[in-house]
């Protein structure tokens, strides 16, 4: 489901956002490479002080690669939902006003739940779908008031299954955000590690890179989706191997 909506979602004229909270990230020298000038090396002290940590809120939209960051100590209920809100108000502000014939169907809202186990139950009326939000299976992402926050604002929410984050692309633009603003660096305080964030999540909305669902997780699923069992003779094949028989003695 999450796939379908990497791959097709733009074509139905829905936008795919990613969101997830990266850290906490400590305030400890941070093992990588730094720029420094030639014979003059990077150096840590053998003794720091830990002063507290900070956490990295995060929306992403892999269509065209910008991003939305938002540092704080800690991400509670109180301080997530609000900032959520917030962001996918200006996004929605900035999309095209959906025709007057958009399609607000249920049928529209519940192709995105199609085959799950535990589907979300939608309110009575809905308005049209306008945005795909990926997200992980968190008891704080399926709180009834924020879920029906985002159902009235034309959102519907994916959200990744068990031990499936990595579906979530907004770990991917965290990782890179991370190496550019910690790797080889000796924050000193939760505040420093929050301005480093906001500069690099800055210079990369400045020339902001495209992701694109694929991979070698994907090229493997498919392989296994797409796998045939050979039958000799012909060109058919089976989708399930056909057991053999063998003699009780061998050699005969």
């Amino acid at each position: 489901m999450i796939e379908d909506a990497y791959t097709t979602a733009a074509s139905l004229g829905l936008a795919v956002w990613c969101e997830d909270e990266a850290g906490p990230f400590q305030t400890v020298p941070h093992p990588g490479e730094s720029w420094r000038p030639e014979g003059h090396p990077a150096r840590h002290p053998h003794e720091y002080v830990r002063n507290g940590t900070a956490k990295v809120l995060t929306l992403f939209r892999p269509a065209d690669g910008r991003v939305r960051v938002e540092g704080a100590t800690t991400v509670p209920n109180a301080v997530l939902h609000p900032w959520v809100k917030r962001e996918l108000t200006a996004i929605l502000a900035a999309l095209p006003a959906p025709p007057p014939t958009a399609d607000a169907s249920r049928a529209a809202w519940d192709r995105w739940q199609s085959g799950l186990g535990m589907p979300i139950t939608l309110p009575a009326e809905l308005p049209p779908l306008r945005v795909l939000l990926v997200l992980d299976n968190l008891a704080g992402h399926r709180t009834p008031a924020f879920v029906l926050w985002l159902f009235a604002h034309g959102v519907m929410p994916l959200y990744t299954p068990l031990s499936g984050s990595w579906l979530n692309m907004a770990e991917s633009i965290q990782r890179v955000l991370k190496r550019r603003a910690l790797d080889g660096q000796h924050p000193a305080s939760p505040g420093d590690i929050i301005a480093r964030f906001d500069a690099v999540a800055k210079h990369w909305n400045a020339a902001p890179t495209p992701f694109v669902w694929g991979g070698k997780r994907a090229a493997r699923r498919k392989r296994e989706r797409e796998r045939r069992h050979a039958v000799g003779g012909s060109g058919a094949c089976t989708r399930q191997p056909i057991r053999r028989r063998y003699g009780h003695a061998r050699g005969k």
